[in-house]
């Protein structure tokens, strides 16, 4: 038997009125997530344990079996696993956005979807302008950057620039949760003011405003570490082998550490324009070689961040159609028996535009096995399913079963 999870992010919604009180799964047209739903079992699965924060980070480890509560540390030591940076004993290492600040407050999480080749140029002249024996910045991919810090104090309080859209970035400055952070918090704090003084008139963010974008005039570090302790799944599950598909470097993260190998596919972007045929067609080949693949899409996350409606359906019909369709028309021709499961890792409401810790819907086909009653892919019609509601590292005890 094979095994792939097909996870697309932040795909998961409410009820808007402008839809007729359907979410965008509801109103999105996805013949092929029907289509597993009506040959597989459907369910609802709580992703966030209780008293964290509904981030990515969390909700991907618990899909995958993890508790994040034990094994979490932050973004940016995943992060750092799949740009290849390696976090030593003593060192601290944080998500670090790119992000525009506009009369004072934080505009977007984002800066406008920065280019990485724009985003590669700020960072390198930060590390000229900013970094030393002690801080130093490395490159991701679009506004995603990594900050790594000598002699860190991880218990600090530091706010999802995602979550805050609007806000004074004053008001969400880096907070110490105990009297030793209270130097990294003022050093953090110290570096995202300098770093406004030094963007704000660089090149590449007066080439942005004259095009009518939005600067990338601040940096916002998040998400602290050190380096986390995980199993691989391998080690946790009946799998000899398997592989993680993402154009985020969370996920990639993430993957590393659990033991999977990292496929990166030419185009894929993690926004709406993503290189969904491409991402296909690695899942296909992957499955070929491996037992397990982690085929992971980050478009809708990034749709319900922007509160685009529209554009988050179409990410979801997208999925549907160049990706779902393709895994199952060309598995249903194996001879080795596939399961196949889809689901969000977590909701991402439009009219919010962050993340909640709400359940998301998910679908388990196992070739063989009897369908339930369900035959539409929502959040909704997944509470009737036979699985009913999954907690912890259900899910992927039952994928595995």
């Amino acid at each position: 038997m094979k095994y792939i999870i097909i996870l697309g992010d932040g795909m998961a919604d409410e009820s808007i009125p402008a839809l007729g009180n359907q979410t965008p799964l509801q109103a999105a047209q996805t013949p092929w997530m029907d289509e597993l739903a009506r040959r597989g079992k459907s369910g609802i699965l709580y992703t966030i344990p209780q008293g964290m924060a509904p981030g990515s980070e969390v909700a991907n480890l618990s899909v995958l079996g993890y508790n994040p509560m034990q094994v979490l540390e932050g973004r940016g030591s995943l992060e750092a696993a799949s740009m290849g940076v390696a976090i030593e004993p003593g060192e601290l290492a944080l998500r670090c956005n790119l992000i525009c600040i506009e009369n004072g407050k934080i505009k977007n999480h984002s800066a406008g979807h920065i280019s990485t080749e724009e985003a590669g140029i700020l960072i390198q002249y930060l590390n000229e302008r900013l970094s030393g024996n002690d801080v130093r910045f490395f490159p991701g991919v679009s506004y995603r950057h990594l900050l790594k810090m000598k002699n860190g104090d991880k218990h600090i309080l530091c706010t999802p620039p995602h979550d805050v859209p609007g806000t004074a970035f004053e008001q969400v400055l880096i907070r110490p949760e105990t009297h030793e952070a209270q130097a990294t918090a003022g050093f953090l704090n110290t570096l995202i003011r300098r770093s406004q003084d030094i963007l704000e008139n660089h090149p590449v963010n007066i080439r942005r405003k004259e095009e009518g974008k939005d600067p990338a005039n601040s940096i916002w570090p998040w998400s602290p570490g050190y380096k986390p302790q995980m199993k691989t799944l391998a080690e946790l599950y009946p799998i000899r082998s398997g592989a993680v598909i993402s154009a985020v470097d969370l996920i990639k993260g993430i993957g590393v550490y659990a033991g999977l190998e990292r496929i990166d596919v030419p185009g894929a972007t993690g926004l709406y324009d993503t290189n969904y045929e491409g991402k296909a067609q690695a899942a296909l080949k992957a499955l070929r070689e491996k037992d397990f693949v982690y085929l992971h899409v980050e478009a809708s996350d990034e749709a319900g961040h922007e509160g685009n409606v529209a554009l988050k359906i179409q990410t979801i019909e997208d999925l549907d159609s160049r990706i779902l369709k393709t895994l199952l028309e060309e598995t249903d021709r194996w001879e080795e028996p596939v399961t196949i499961a889809l689901l969000p890792d977590h909701p991402t409401p439009c009219r919010i535009k962050t993340h909640t810790a709400n359940p998301v819907p998910f679908v388990i086909y196992k070739p063989g096995d009897t369908a339930d009653a369900v035959t539409q892919f929502d959040e909704r019609t997944a509470q009737q399913g036979a699985y009913g509601e999954m907690k912890g590292d259900e899910f992927i005890k039952t994928l595995f079963q």
